[in-house]
């Protein structure tokens, strides 16, 4: 039954598909199908099930890639990190009820992330609804918190609207989530072709916002009178495609710069004038700061004391108004494209003949200074092979292994925190990790995304994930995807038998053994030395199991010799390492 509906649909796509100019109907799967491919959609990520597997077929059949995923959540982060990788929404396709029920954590990480996403799930008959009908929910109504744009189109003619919309909202000013809704009758009803405004509903190009000369000035003006200067440069700038304007400005001024975690390799971690080793010293004592394309919220101290002078002046720089005078009143506030931002400022500061001297400034003295002392630590760790291994050594090991332009995914907590500092970026959106909203889970949906963009824009490029033993078990089962699909992505497990720590295993026994299991286990632990790496035998395939340095790099080479599969390397570390000190709690306090 189910391989004659197989070909049954792919008959009916395709000849739809290549019939388009003639009168005739089409039903609501092919008429969706054409109007997202007629959007610039590539990719869809997926689970299928009623009603919606002939609507996967008929993407497939107008030439939209599908990759069917294990989990809705997984599915949601992949087309979300397609959608930041490529600037088009990936497409999400789930089945009513549960199915988009999953997909709502992955559509709140897009929308507080604010990259571009289209959600697209099936319901129930709408004759149905009222009464019970299979996986009836309230889909419209429950997605419409978590995204930008919410709809049921009422008639196969409208498709081509509705995806319009929801494409473009979803990718015009902040990017985040947009939700279609697909009742099982309207995939399934007809339209007469000529009737269907498939070639009208195209979503024209959005022309980058301008700033305005006279801010622009005034940017200028107080950058060029701060003694202590920093820029800080935000994921919306990789978004934005603006790596090219704010290199320049960052080269031509020498203005020292943080990036933000996805912020990385806008300017390239290596640059001479990124100071993230002495972040916490140029948060707290610039008196002018640079926000381009970067939010003042958790990641940033929300831009108040201590983290921050009370008297630091502020020039803000992104694409949403509403996000101006946030947290802290801005000195300056533009509406702009980072890129035309960045080209008018350096030309304006260049007219001031303005440029740091890193080798006499005071400034860059004190930067310099702490960034050497901060260093020194961080190599006297990284330089400490014992077994267990703490988490520098390892980052240290895989840094000098991987190749310099893959694409880094990371997620954890202490894992994604320190491999942050240690796993270096010279190129833009070639770091994925929790984001804003901190999910965990993200990885391996990131990962798959990543691969397939890989595939079909940099075949040499490698995808590395980077997992907390914690982070791995959300999304795991993934690895079969990946096999499914032949993607070659590096994963790397930083196991430390927990969340943030755990135990060793003579401990954790111990503590066990002390009376009822779920009284006595710490909610922390998780069980000890876990062999992920032995998932690779379920395909047939070896993992790689390492405690030693040497161990690692062995791994990590055969690893990246591998082209047609995952692979899984499994790093025992010390269940009690942890970062560096830390003159600050990582989350600033409420002042309540």
């Amino acid at each position: 039954m189910f391989s004659k509906l197989v070909q049954f649909s792919f008959r009916r796509s395709f000849h739809v598909t290549s019939k388009l100019n003639q009168a005739m109907g089409i039903d609501g799967n092919n008429i969706l199908a054409e109007s997202l491919k007629r959007q610039g959609v590539e990719y869809v990520f997926g689970i299928v099930g009623i009603p919606v597997i002939e609507t996967s077929m008929a993407f497939q059949a107008a030439g939209i890639k599908y990759i069917g995923m294990r989990n809705e959540q997984a599915a949601c982060y992949a087309a979300q990190a397609i959608g930041y990788l490529t600037g088009k929404p990936g497409v999400c396709l789930a089945v009513s009820g549960p199915g988009l029920l999953h997909c709502i954590g992955g559509m709140a990480n897009a929308q507080v992330n604010c990259w571009p996403l289209l959600v697209i799930a099936g319901s129930c008959p709408e004759d149905h609804e009222g009464i019970g009908g299979f996986q009836e929910w309230y889909q419209v109504e429950a997605s419409r918190q978590y995204c930008k744009y919410a709809a049921r189109p009422p008639s196969p003619r409208l498709i081509p609207l509705h995806v319009e919309k929801a494409v473009r909202l979803a990718t015009a000013g902040r990017p985040g989530a947009a939700y279609l809704d697909m009742p099982a009758t309207l995939l399934l009803g007809e339209a007469d072709e000529d009737k269907v405004p498939l070639e009208y509903y195209t979503t024209d190009r959005v022309n980058p916002a301008f700033p305005d000369p006279a801010l622009v000035a005034e940017a200028a003006d107080i950058l060029a009178k701060a003694e202590k200067p920093l820029v800080i440069v935000g994921k919306g700038a990789a978004y934005a495609r603006a790596e090219d304007a704010v290199r320049k400005l960052v080269d031509t001024t020498k203005l020292p710069f943080l990036p933000t975690p996805m912020g990385k390799g806008v300017v390239p971690d290596t640059s001479p004038y990124c100071v993230s080793s002495a972040r916490t010293q140029a948060l707290s004592q610039a008196d002018a700061v640079l926000l381009l394309g970067a939010r003042l919220n958790w990641m940033l101290h929300f831009g108040q004391p201590p983290r921050f002078r009370p008297d630091v002046k502020i020039i803000q720089v992104d694409i949403t108004p509403e996000e101006f005078h946030n947290s802290v009143k801005s000195s300056v506030a533009v509406h702009s494209d980072i890129k035309p931002f960045a080209e008018a400022l350096t030309q304006k500061l260049a007219e001031k003949k303005f440029s740091l001297q890193p080798t006499s400034n005071s400034w860059w003295t004190a930067l310099a200074e702490k960034q050497k002392a901060n260093a020194e630590f961080v190599e006297s760790q990284a330089n400490n092979a014992t077994v267990p291994l703490n988490y520098y050594a390892v980052f240290k090991t895989v840094q000098k292994i991987i190749p310099k332009d893959a694409i880094i995914v990371s997620e954890g907590a202490n894992t994604m925190d320190i491999g942050r500092g240690m796993l270096l970026n010279n190129l833009p959106r070639h770091r994925l990790d929790a984001g804003t909203f901190g999910t965990m889970g993200v990885g391996p949906g990131f990962a798959i995304a990543a691969a397939m963009w890989c595939r079909d824009h940099a075949p040499n490029k490698r995808v590395i994930c980077v997992e907390g033993d914690s982070a791995f078990g959300f999304s795991g089962m993934e690895i079969e995807t990946m096999f499914r699909y032949q993607l070659p992505v590096v994963i790397i497990i930083v196991n430390n038998n927990g969340i943030y720590g755990g135990f060793d295993p003579q401990t954790m026994k111990d503590i066990q053994e002390g009376g009822d299991v779920a009284l006595c286990t710490p909610p922390s632990a998780l069980s000890t030395e876990v062999r992920y790496e032995k998932m690779m035998e379920l395909f047939g395939q070896s993992g790689f199991f390492c405690r030693t340095t040497s161990e690692i790099e062995d791994a990590l080479k055969k690893a990246l010799a591998i082209t047609d599969r995952p692979s899984i390397i499994n790093i025992l570390i010390d269940p009690q390492s942890n970062r560096k000190p830390q003159k600050f709690n990582w989350l600033t306090e409420s002042k309540l």
